[in-house]
């Protein structure tokens, strides 16, 4: 499958259940950003749905896109691939503040090991 894009991010297709999220530099992703997210993930992946995060990127969202953002029920588990250890730190914050649904979520530093996490999540 050839390279998905959206008007912020590229989703790289992995497997029909896996996929591999780039959101490109300096973008502040908003609700409708997040929308198109989902709805491209819907389009072209099959359930369970299995995100490789990659935060190769600098960027920002929205509160209201902060809520949204792995608020599909599709989405079963998610690996955070970080660069350095202020991301690794912000994203620790950020899976663990109260969310009406809890996601299934992990920060690595590895991308083999994000990808092993993955492929024993059911």
């Amino acid at each position: 499958m050839a390279v998905l894009r959206t008007s912020v991010l590229s989703i790289i297709p992995l497997s029909e259940h896996l996929a591999e999220v780039i959101v490109d530099e300096g973008v502040e992703m908003t609700l409708a950003d997040v929308e198109a997210y989902h709805a491209c993930l819907l389009d072209n992946f099959s359930a369970p749905l299995k995100l490789l995060i990659n935060k190769a990127n600098q960027y920002t969202y929205t509160f209201e896109a902060q809520e949204k953002l792995a608020d599909l029920p599709e989405i079963s588990a998610m690996a955070v691939l970080v660069y350095s250890k202020a991301s690794y730190a912000a994203m620790k914050v950020l899976q663990q503040q109260p969310k009406k649904n809890p996601w299934h979520l992990d920060v690595f530093t590895s991308r083999r090991e994000a990808l092993e996490w993955l492929e024993q999540q059911s």
